[in-house]
């Protein structure tokens, strides 16, 4: 029976690992896929964007909309419209296939197809609720301030970007989702226990029906001020332990610790404005060349676009790299906050499986385009930490 029970162990843990083995093949292959889609994408529409203007049809399209209106900003907004829709019709089988159809091959979405095209419906409302007044206010500033008109902008764009964060789990978030209050008064003592440490006042803790969109699950940390709350998907509530879901938050509030958010906001303001300047710049350099004249040529606009992107490609990296830095950090917070580093390496393995993710991405990948270190670095810095239990 001994020799049985060491053969059925064995055997076990052949499967367990041929198991773990398939799940890392098929997390690298839907991240490379998501990859290459994504790549593909921005190339094709930079390049569409760029021959649009420089062939002559953005100016074609702009004397077509001024047969109908005289009125620039009505000109502006059916241009932009007009763009706009192409663009998702164009782009709509690439759309469908990265968001809705590699989902569900990798049984990562529990969304209908309906489902998934209201939920991009609302997406796109709301995001045109917000985008058009500050399309038409840009296009004001433009035509008031001339060359310099990064500076007011810059302005708006930070203070817009303040309101937003402030109003975001108040009126944007239920939008998307159903935002209520989690029943578990233990596991709300824990989390107001810890924001309490962080130096944070915790009134409550929320819970959101992420399920009905996805199988992964994930926490956050929003608002600001008053409105600062602490989120938990229902698929993580429903999946991890209180020790696990403990050792998430304390890494989300060890953001808040580190003043990270303070930070980013600064660092952000700053790269913001550098890079509205240098868009502004390269803008008005580079209007000749595509036969424009003046900077409030509507036909000439998408040219902000295509330098946006382009400073976007080189700021990316680098971003991406204060990012890493500041997810070491609050893993070393959460890790000596609580003092569970095993529970926490479980949680970032568990939700890296959830949710698929690459376990070693490319070396060249990660420093692109991860915000966060892979699994392999962010565990092997984990157990480099020392807490206080081992002092």
């Amino acid at each position: 029976m001994a020799g049985g029970d060491l053969s059925l162990s064995i055997a076990n843990h052949k499967f367990l690992n041929m198991e773990k083995m398939l799940m890392q093949s098929q997390a690298k292959k839907y991240n490379n896929i998501k990859l290459a889609i994504g790549i593909i994408k921005a190339i094709a529409s930079f390049a569409m964007l760029f021959l649009f203007v420089r062939l002559g049809y953005s100016l074609m399209l702009e004397n077509f909309v001024r047969n109908y209106s005289s009125n620039n900003y009505l000109v502006l907004l059916i241009y932009v419209f007009v763009i706009g829709v192409s663009s998702s019709i164009i782009f709509f089988p690439v759309s469908y296939y990265a968001e809705f159809y590699l989902e569900h091959k990798y049984n990562l979405s529990n969304q209908t197809f309906w489902k998934w095209i209201w939920e991009d419906t609302k997406e796109t409302l709301v995001g045109s609720a917000i985008g058009i007044p500050l399309l038409m206010i840009f296009f004001f500033i433009l035509n008031t301030f001339g060359n310099i008109w990064w500076l007011p902008f810059g302005i708006i764009m930070f203070i817009v970007s303040v309101l937003l964060a402030k109003i975001l789990p108040i009126f944007i978030l239920p939008l998307f989702y159903k935002v209520t209050p989690i029943e578990d008064e233990n596991l709300k003592e824990r989390i107001i226990k810890l924001g309490t440490e962080a130096g944070m006042k915790v009134e409550n803790v929320f819970k959101f029906d992420m399920s009905k969109n996805t199988k992964k699950a994930n926490a956050a940390f929003t608002g600001l001020g008053k409105t600062k709350r602490i989120l938990l998907g229902d698929t993580l509530l429903d999946n991890y332990s209180h020790d696990e879901i403990e050792t998430v938050i304390a890494h989300e509030l060890g953001h808040y610790k580190k003043k990270h958010i303070i930070k980013n906001l600064a660092i952000g303001t700053f790269i913001s404005f550098a890079t509205f300047y240098l868009i502004a710049e390269l803008y008005s350099a580079t209007l000749i060349h595509f036969g424009f004249d003046s900077i409030t040529t509507i036909s000439a606009l998408p040219l902000i676009v295509l330098w946006g992107s382009l400073i976007g490609l080189i700021i990316s990296p680098i971003s991406n790299l204060i990012s890493r830095k500041f997810e070491y950090e609050a893993d070393q917070y959460a890790v000596t906050s609580t003092n569970k580093k095993e529970a926490f390496i479980a949680t970032l393995n568990k939700l890296t499986d959830q949710n698929l993710g690459d376990r070693e991405p490319h070396p060249l990948v990660e420093w692109f385009f991860y915000s966060h270190p892979s699994i392999r670095k962010r565990t092997a810095a984990i157990e480099g930490i020392t807490t206080p239990l081992q002092n």
